[in-house]
């Protein structure tokens, strides 16, 4: 999602605005005088490493109690797969 940010804010405050780009992977509209002007966006995609997968899942939202008895409903109704043509 993409935040809009006056010129004059954008500029008092550039290397916050920077690092909330590169780190937080945040899109910027610059904009003077109520009128979009440039778009600050990441120059690649924000990467994501195993440590940010770990942390994500001891930070992020848990499962609510019934949610394992659910997926483990859902997997006990699967059809069952079709034979693979490719196994002998």
């Amino acid at each position: 999602m993409e935040s809009r940010i006056s010129d004059t804010e954008a500029a008092r405050s550039f290397s916050e605005l920077l690092n909330r780009v590169r780190d937080g992977g945040e899109e910027f509209i610059v904009e003077r005088g109520g009128q979009p002007i440039c778009r600050i966006v990441p120059a690649r995609p924000v990467r994501c490493t195993v440590a940010d997968f770990v942390r994500f899942l001891r930070e992020g939202p848990k499962p609510d109690p019934g949610f394992y008895d659910d997926v483990m409903e859902i997997l006990r109704n699967q059809p069952p797969m079709p034979e693979s043509p490719w196994e002998r």
